[in-house]
């Protein structure tokens, strides 16, 4: 759900902040602060990882 606020929509729905990495389904705090930093759901291991091993 989105609200309208002024001039700017701020969505409702906290889906995408449930702590779920999207590589290895685990539940951890780092997950959300990577997806404000990276735009990527993962994990502090996950995110190490991939970015050692890109592929």
């Amino acid at each position: 759900m989105t609200d309208k606020i002024g001039e700017k929509y701020i969505n409702t729905d906290n889906e995408e902040l449930n702590n779920i990495c999207d590589e290895c389904k685990e539940e951890d705090e780092s997950v959300t602060q990577n997806l404000i930093l990276t735009g990527f759901k993962l994990c502090k291991s996950c995110r190490v990882s991939k970015t050692i091993f890109p592929l």
